[in-house]
């Protein structure tokens, strides 16, 4: 037995010793080392961090190309986040030169070569996130190692500035704004021209990103400037068309800013704003407040993207012809809206206080504004129509979360699957329900026994936590995360999660304007997985019942 164990121990260093790395990479703007992790027999990856893909972004400008460096970049330590609110919204942290990327290589007894491309955004409103280093405690969430070691890709992280940096517009020509998604373009352009010397494919490059990292990539793939760069494109609890995701009025947002930080709001605003530190910009934005049935805070988000006639000519419904030949992966979590709606109904949380039938009617009235209290009735009506008599606290509370999922992200992912499938030419379409119980959900646990995944819960599974801190997880979870992983890199080798170097499995349909299909992951999939026409009631309600009731007078803050 003891011979054995020296056996194996000697073979596992030889194959750490002679696993594959790439040494140093000669890039455009000079050479690089990162890191070779040694995961096993004949199994390694090269890890490189803070890569940078742009120079230092001047205040409220495009990005501009890096001017290189000498010698050799030492790529193991991340860069700062952009900066950003911190948490309590008190004070700002990073920095405004944040434009860096992150790479994961995996490689077996051979250098790898050819290599699909996985690009990945963050979320975090538009307002907050990175992918620089631990995201709680010493927990860095977004580590490329699981995604690129089991599925056989090289991951990309990448920084894009948030908040006034990066969204601030006037809603003209004199301020733009989008420059965090100038800022994502710019590093998928870097990586079609430098992934080659990595082992990567230029032409096989997948975007993937969760909730405004998930509108970040729709965003990208609607664009005219990403013409020919991206191949697929993978959207997570989040679309271009989510109600969060553009900012309706840019410019009464930047002239709150500018009295704010004492800037005038004539045509010298612009000017001014410029030259104002990034740090007073940054504590400038709107409070992201916690919000109350009338005001969902998610419509607090002020400071998105915006159609800039440029970047996003037109608004985004119009512009999925820039898609059709991308194949495009999207779906949501089945209680996305959880996080959002107990937030604005704090009772819709609480297992012990009652939620109010009045205040579901006052959270519809808020996202149904344009519809009038017609709109309201109608869709009150809809919600309510399989409710007990009189309904249980159960009944009200869930169908609470169910409204905020459904109008914050379910329809919208909809409404974009549809148009994605109906303009595509060569570009395939699915869509996916995750409904994995939330691990916060049960008795002597948070959330009710009903909560299936909230917002965020699929980050976890993607990047492959349940392998990496096993006793935090269950059988279960390391299944489903398996699952994830196997579906999204096949996707991103194939184009099709079916097909690739991992075993899926349950057949995925493809999802087709005749044949909406859907596939709802968890981690006892079978052959019952498979769904069609998700919540299709729900999005009729809000694409087509509600805007045909005949016009109401009341005005919005929009207008």
């Amino acid at each position: 037995m003891d011979r054995l164990m020296i056996l194996f121990a000697v073979a596992l260093s030889l194959g750490a010793a002679s696993a594959a790395t790439l040494g140093v990479v000669q890039t455009e703007g000079g050479r690089v080392q990162g890191r070779n992790i040694p995961l096993g027999l004949f199994r390694s990856v090269d890890v490189f961090k803070g890569i940078p893909f742009a120079a230092k972004p001047e205040l409220l400008e495009k990005p501009q190309p890096h001017p290189g460096w000498d010698g050799v970049l030492k790529a193991t330590k991340f860069a700062q986040r952009c900066m950003q609110k911190s948490i309590l919204q008190t004070s700002s942290f990073g920095s405004e030169d944040c434009l860096y990327l992150n790479i994961w290589v995996p490689h077996g007894r051979q250098v790898s070569s050819d290599l699909p491309v996985m690009i990945w955004f963050y979320g975090g409103g538009f307002m907050v996130g990175g992918s620089m280093g631990a995201n709680f405690l010493n927990n860095y969430l977004y580590s490329g190692q699981e995604i690129a070691d089991r599925g056989g890709v090289i991951v990309v992280s990448v920084g894009y500035r948030v908040g006034t940096l990066g969204f601030l517009s006037s809603g003209d020509s004199g301020l733009p704004g989008n420059y965090g998604l100038w800022d994502q373009h710019a590093a998928i352009a870097w990586v079609h021209r430098n992934i080659r010397s990595f082992g990567g494919d230029p032409e096989n490059i997948t975007l993937f990103g969760e909730s405004a990292g998930g509108a970040s990539t729709s965003f990208q793939s609607l664009s005219p400037h990403n013409k020919g760069l991206v191949k697929r494109v993978i959207s997570q609890s989040g679309v271009a068309l989510c109600p969060w995701a553009m900012s309706k009025n840019p410019r009464k947002v930047a002239e709150q800013i500018a009295e704010e930080v004492g800037c005038p709001t004539d045509d010298t605003m612009v000017a001014c704003l410029k030259s104002t530190s990034a740090e007073t910009l940054t504590m400038a934005a709107p409070l992201i407040e916690q919000g109350s049935p009338d005001y969902p805070g998610v419509l607090n988000l002020l400071l998105s993207p915006v159609v800039d006639g440029d970047f996003i000519p037109d608004q985004p419904t119009n512009l999925f012809h820039n898609a059709a030949d991308i194949d495009y992966l999207v779906g949501v979590n089945s209680h996305d809206g959880n996080l959002f709606t107990s937030q604005d109904i704090p009772s819709l949380g609480s297992k012990t206080k009652e939620t109010p039938v009045e205040d579901l009617k006052r959270l519809l009235a808020a996202y149904s504004k344009e519809f009038g209290q017609d709109g309201v009735d109608v869709a009150f009506a809809e919600y309510s129509s399989t409710w007990d008599s009189p309904p249980s606290q159960e009944n009200i509370k869930r169908t609470g979360v169910d409204i905020g999922t459904d109008y914050i992200f379910v329809v919208p992912a909809q409404v974009a699957i549809y148009l994605h499938a109906d303009n595509a030419r060569s570009g395939r379409t699915f869509s996916y329900l995750l409904s994995e119980p939330s691990m916060m959900a049960g008795p002597g646990k948070p959330y009710h026994d009903w909560v299936g995944s909230d917002h965020a819960d699929d980050l976890q599974f993607v990047f492959g936590k349940p392998f990496t801190t096993p006793k935090a997880y269950a059988d279960r979870h390391r299944d489903l995360s398996s699952y994830m992983i196997a579906y999204w890199t096949n996707f991103a080798h194939t184009g099709n999660p079916n097909k690739g170097n991992l075993k899926a499995p349950v057949f995925w349909p493809e999802f087709t304007s005749s044949g909406p299909m859907y596939l709802d992951l968890n981690g006892k999939m079978d052959d019952n997985s498979v769904g069609q026409e998700m919540r299709l009631r729900f999005v009729r309600l809000w694409t087509s019942v509600l805007p045909s009731l005949p016009p109401s007078n009341i005005t919005t803050d929009d207008e």
